[in-house]
């Protein structure tokens, strides 16, 4: 087994992101369209916070609404922004991280995604699914 891939291998490169000010309503359409589980928020090239989907799911119902279905109860969304739901101190890795050192990290901490960052600049997403995929490859 190789033991020092680095983690742009298996890394997500193209990126759904979202700015603070953009909305819940986009965020969760986001979310359920690409059907991924965390998203970005980024100002210019650089991150500033990452939203998940459980973060939406405190706030509001948004597991109660078919995936299909287009109508979203904004109410709760609109009460909210989101630099208010994001988590703001983000824990971020190079590009050139081991895969390794990745799933070590991941697995002592309460988070499963972790936004790749060379240079100031936002490069790709990593999540613990990605690390579950890369394993099913090797064996």
């Amino acid at each position: 087994m190789k033991k020092d891939v680095p983690v742009s291998e298996i890394m997500t490169k193209k990126l759904v992101t979202l700015t603070a000010k953009d909305d819940l309503v986009t965020a969760e359409r986001l979310f359920k369209k690409h059907h991924i589980r965390h998203i970005p928020v980024v100002e210019g090239s650089s991150i500033v916070g990452m939203l998940s989907y459980t973060d939406l799911l405190r706030i509001s119902f948004a597991d109660a609404i078919d995936e299909h279905e287009e109508h979203v109860e904004t109410i709760v969304y609109n009460m909210f922004t989101i630099p208010q739901v994001m988590v703001n101190d983000v824990v971020s890795i190079a590009s050139d991280t081991s895969i390794r050192d990745v799933a070590r990290f991941l697995s002592k901490k309460e988070f499963h995604a972790l936004p790749v960052v060379d240079n100031g600049k936002l490069v790709g997403i990593v999540t613990t699914t990605d690390l579950i995929n890369y394993l099913l490859e090797l064996y």
